[in-house]
């Protein structure tokens, strides 16, 4: 066949390529495909002077335009804090009664916070704070320094073991690392913190009772409930936040504990330490 032959029904050139009887028809590329390139082609020529295009090392051309990204989203940043100044001075300033008894601040106090406990928190504590080994629940009513919405701020501005000058401090000492009770002695003792559940049962003259009172009773008070700031917990509630188990008990107890929470003071403003305070306590559902 003839590669000049013409398709009789399109009129278009064959490519002399037959199979199973269906001719290759030398269809040309639509008009409007090239009109396309060259439209797109000419955008490019005139985007490289006008936009920011080509890299320069550790710059880049800026283009006649002067279109900078980052500024633009700076402006939209500000204008942004500018068009809800109101409400988050009144976050900053105002006191949490106020705020819980005005709905539409305390609406926008908890939309503003949702994202930024997304952001900040849910990667140590969790979705909605269901909390995870080592890392506190923060969706109940079980609180080492303060569940209310004033000690809560206070903590997420101090932190936990942090490098805030007002800092919570707490530790617990490694009694097995350090040498301060032998490998039986903190045997007695996870033996023993397994047991108080059921409560501190008054002059108990077990060894484990002993050994409780003599080492753990000044942190953790001598009912095992905790004392108030502190930042040592309740041992009675079932409550763990490594773990209630033999195995994780005595790991504490030779190694010892010491958790950390950094200082959002530097990181978040002060209106929106105030609304992730709100938020947590809402969490917890111990909000008034």
């Amino acid at each position: 066949m003839s590669v000049e032959e013409r398709d009789p029904v399109s009129g278009y050139l064959t490519t002399g390529h037959v199979w199973n009887g269906i001719t290759e028809l030398n269809s040309p590329v639509p008009r409007i495909v090239f009109a396309f390139m060259v439209v797109t082609h000419l955008y490019a020529l005139v985007a490289w002077f006008l936009l920011p295009a080509w890299p320069l090392g550790q710059t880049f051309t800026k283009g006649l335009l002067g279109i900078d990204q980052k500024t633009a989203v700076a402006a939209d940043i500000a204008a942004a804090n500018a068009d809800r100044a109101d409400w988050m001075d009144a976050l900053a300033t105002h006191d949490f009664e106020t705020i819980r008894a005005d709905p539409d601040l305390m609406a926008r106090a908890l939309a503003t916070a949702e994202p930024l406990f997304g952001q900040n928190c849910q990667v140590c504590h969790g979705a909605n704070g269901i909390g995870g080994p080592g890392y506190p629940r923060l969706n109940d009513n079980i609180w080492v320094w303060g569940g209310t919405a004033d000690e809560i701020a206070t903590t997420l501005r101090v932190g936990i073991n942090a490098d805030h000058p007002d800092t919570h401090f707490a530790q617990m000492p490694a009694f097995g690392r350090d040498g301060l009770l032998t490998g039986t002695e903190i045997s007695v003792l996870t033996d023993y913190v397994q047991t108080l559940g059921a409560g501190v049962m008054a002059d108990d003259p077990s060894d484990g009772a002993l050994l409780f009172q003599t080492n753990c009773a000044g942190c953790h008070g001598e009912d095992a409930r905790g004392i108030s700031g502190s930042g040592a917990p309740n041992l009675t509630d079932g409550d763990w936040l490594y773990g209630g188990d033999a195995t994780n008990l005595r790991h504490g107890l030779v190694v010892g504990r010491q958790g950390q929470m950094p200082s959002w003071q530097s990181r978040l403003t002060e209106a929106e330490i105030r609304a992730m305070a709100l938020y947590v306590e809402d969490l917890s559902g111990t909000a008034p």
